[in-house]
């Protein structure tokens, strides 16, 4: 039997007897155990980050700088062990995981370079008799202690953008991974503390949701940053009390195609986003929109595409589509796309699944408070349904509780302003799908998809506070 792997608190590696089994999502091997954090570890986690914040807040930009720097060499110099660890860990294919690892340390540069940026302003305060010879100086400061609680579906990069901000805005940081996804978590620590990262301000740990929440509740957490599902992260806003909360959660991302659209490029995109890591993607394609004139086409397309997608061991070379997380979270997928069905939905290609692997599945002929438009899926599952005038393909895209992101395909500019103006979503992607993201850029949700923006920069300005100072010579 493997030897459990320790858990890092204050820089210091530790073990337990309650171990965790990580297994690989196709088959439900073991393929890792952990060790879960007890009462005590995160007492101690908690005491750490307050001593690390001491150290942290007081390290110059250019140190700052530098170990992420650092950082960022070690996941290029360990990227086979990386890739390897989310494959097993997350079911991943290879293609996706080497992808996801390079992100990560694209996410960790990026980090690095906005260590030196964290700037202020010179106010001019003689706007009245009362301001004449005062200087106004506004500047940022790190907030505290930083409690990350991060998702199984991008298990290094979303960890990368909660770590790499935190550090670069001076701050320490609690990690606490996924269940299902937590070792190459665990690695990221090691490699953190080797960058140069003060040992006393990071932990990395699973542990228990009775302790995660009582963290989220400890008022020593100065900035709770969770990714996932809406359900968790608004009742963990709840707990959080008086502290900052950024949530980047769940969607059920619309695209919308007009007809003077690159159908051809429209289609293989819509595949490529609807069904890449089994549609485990918050912003998944999962609505998509046809102009009538080019329904039948586009449709035509569509399944033909998802007919020719391998779903199987994300191990292959071959395989496009590799399992869920597990087979419960296939089996919920299929349990909203049957009762679809039961509503007089109707499944063009896939709705079935052996084991945890669900296979590419299109449906037409659903209306907008059927569940599989109206939740998050969070499954390779894509509905499709027609419009006739763009002003109703934009109100069939805003009617959903969520706001992440969408994606629309049109060459017409008044029709992108349209939807620039009208769509109630945290980002719009134009010719191209809701699935595309760039890591530096500003990334976040409305109504209930979230609060607040990640990405790097925008990250720190979440991570740190601002501070005015009246100077009088």
């Amino acid at each position: 039997m493997t030897e459990p792997r320790g858990f890092l608190v204050g820089g210091e590696w530790r073990a337990n007897t309650d171990i965790l089994d990580v297994r690989f999502p196709y088959t439900g091997e073991v393929v890792g155990r952990v060790c879960l954090a007890g009462s005590d570890d995160v007492e101690d986690a908690l005491c750490s980050a307050e001593r690390g914040f001491s150290v942290t807040r007081h390290l110059p930009a250019h140190r700052r700088s530098e170990i992420l720097y650092a950082l960022a060499a070690l996941i290029r110099e360990r990227a086979g062990d990386l890739v390897d660890a989310i494959v097993l860990e997350a079911g991943k294919t290879r293609a996706l995981a080497e992808g996801e690892v390079v992100r990560a340390r694209e996410t960790i540069e990026v980090s690095a370079e906005e260590a030196r940026r964290i700037d202020g302003t010179v106010l001019p305060l003689d706007w009245n008799a009362a301001g004449e010879g005062r200087i106004g100086c506004l500047r940022r400061f790190p907030l505290g202690p930083v409690l990350a609680i991060t998702p199984f579906n991008f298990p290094l990069n979303l960890a990368c953008h909660k770590l790499g901000p935190a550090i670069a805005a001076g701050n320490s940081v609690i990690l606490k991974p996924a269940s299902a996804t937590p070792i190459s978590s665990l690695m990221l620590g090691e490699m953190a503390l080797d960058a140069g990262v003060p040992p006393e301000a990071i932990s990395v740990f699973p542990c228990r949701t009775d302790l995660a929440e009582r963290m989220v509740r400890d008022d020593r957490i100065a900035y709770l940053s969770f990714t996932g599902s809406p359900t968790i992260g608004w009742h963990l806003r709840g707990l959080a009390g008086k502290k900052r909360v950024g949530l980047e959660l769940g969607g059920n991302a619309a695209v919308i195609v007009h007809s003077d659209a690159d159908i051809l490029h429209a289609v293989a995109r819509i595949v490529a986003g609807g069904f890449s890591n089994a549609g485990q993607t918050c912003i998944s394609v999962q609505r998509v929109y046809l102009h009538w004139p080019i329904y039948e086409e586009a449709l035509a397309l569509l399944i033909e595409r998802v007919r020719a997608l391998t779903a199987g061991d994300p191990r292959e070379p071959g395989t496009d589509v590799g399992p869920m997380i597990s087979e419960s979270a296939a089996a919920t997928a299929l349990a909203t796309v049957e009762d679809a069905v039961a509503a007089g939905a109707k499944v063009l290609v896939g709705g079935t699944r052996d084991g945890p692997l669900f296979r590419p599945t299109v449906l037409v002929k659903t209306t907008p408070d059927m569940e599989v438009n109206r939740t998050e899926v969070f499954a390779p599952v894509v509905t499709v349904a027609p419009y006739e005038t763009f002003e109703e393909a934009l109100a069939l895209a805003n009617d959903s509780e969520y706001g992440l992101q969408a994606g629309i395909f049109t060459h017409d500019s008044r029709r992108i302003a349209q939807a620039f103006t009208e769509l109630r979503v945290g980002g719009l992607v134009v010719n191209d799908i809701s699935t595309f993201r760039m890591d530096h850029a500003p990334y976040g949700g409305v109504r209930g998809s979230g609060i607040g923006r990640e990405g790097p920069r925008y990250a720190i300005e979440e991570m740190t506070e601002e501070r005015m100072m009246i100077f009088l010579p």
